[in-house]
């Protein structure tokens, strides 16, 4: 991977964070999922989906991707309509034309796990892009972590099954206590902690149909152990909220539909970072992209700068 943030290199470390692509066509519904929950989905891909979420939009991503070459790319859920194999087989062949495995890191959203389901026929086949560095079992490998220089990328998976009309996700006391172990560690190496996930990750900012069940555990982590980040979808609009740490407020980013093409809220959008590290702080230059449908191409929207502190035992 080029660029490393902790050695102070001009260009800085590079990552881009995607949601929400909703990139595959459903096949037809056999009728025992016709009486379940896809059934719904399904009706709402017919009606609404299949128009706002277009694949034009998202060869239009992939170029702007491409040309920007960033170090790392982060998706965070929801590639599919249904869940169904066939459509966890169409992203995975996305995913493969988006690039290598190690520089494409993803997890799935609600509409990715619908119902229960095999893994192998489904999320399994999205397995080099949700691992992380080093093995795990397949079924269950999350939290996923990548060191990249000076970052950590921290994955974690909050789609489960739940009943018809609702998507909230729900991480589980496991995963939030692997997580902990694991945001303390990198903190004693210095790392910058992205962690992403589906689900935002603040309380009480969504509705009850919506929301992260145990997001005020999740808060309550993150105040103890810190993170210099958090990235977010599901909402299909752009967010900015905090979070409390032990060093001060920390950004939470939500980030719209990487395909939508705007008839029904906001246009498609991603975000890309920069990183560089100095003795005391990190800085981190934020960009956001947005899809322009007269030009077809991704623009840019905004451009801010960020600081978070260093924990003291860091070392630039």
């Amino acid at each position: 991977m080029n660029g490393d943030p902790g050695a102070g290199a001009t260009r800085g470390f590079t990552f881009a964070h995607l949601s929400d692509l909703h990139l595959s066509t459903p096949a037809a519904l056999t009728p025992r999922e016709g009486l379940g929950k896809r059934a719904l989905s399904y009706l709402s891909w017919q009606r609404k989906r299949r128009h706002e979420y277009r694949p034009e939009v998202l060869d239009a991503l992939r170029a702007d991707l491409a040309a920007a070459s960033p170090d790392q790319i982060l998706i965070s859920g929801d590639l599919t309509q249904l869940g169904q194999p066939a459509e966890c087989e169409q992203a995975r062949r996305w995913l493969e034309s988006l690039g290598d495995p190690l520089r494409v890191a993803l997890v799935p959203g609600n509409h990715d796990c619908l119902l229960a389901a095999p893994w192998a026929a489904t999320l399994g086949r999205w397995q080099p892009w949700l691992a992380g560095d080093e093995p795990t079992p397949e079924s269950t490998p999350f939290p996923s972590l990548r060191r990249r220089g000076s970052v950590a990328f921290v994955g974690l998976s909050s789609a489960v099954p739940t009943a018809p009309l609702l998507a909230t996700g729900r991480l589980g006391a496991r995963q939030r206590a692997r997580l902990e172990s694991l945001l303390i560690e990198l903190g004693r190496e210095g790392r910058f902690r992205v962690l992403y996930l589906h689900h935002a990750p603040v309380p009480g900012e969504d509705r009850w149909r919506k929301h992260l069940v145990d997001a005020p555990a999740l808060a309550a982590l993150i105040a103890r152990a810190g993170v210099e980040l958090v990235l977010h979808g599901h909402h299909h609009r752009t967010r900015d909220a905090q979070l409390d740490g032990p060093l001060g407020r920390i950004p939470a980013h939500g980030v719209a539909s990487a395909s939508a093409l705007g008839g029904h809220g906001e246009a498609a959008a991603y975000s890309r970072y920069r990183l560089w590290a100095a003795p005391d702080h990190w800085r981190v230059a934020l960009e956001r992209r947005r899809y322009q449908r007269a030009s077809g191409t991704f623009v840019r929207e905004e451009v801010r700068e960020l600081s978070m502190p260093r924990c003291p035992t860091q070392e630039p």
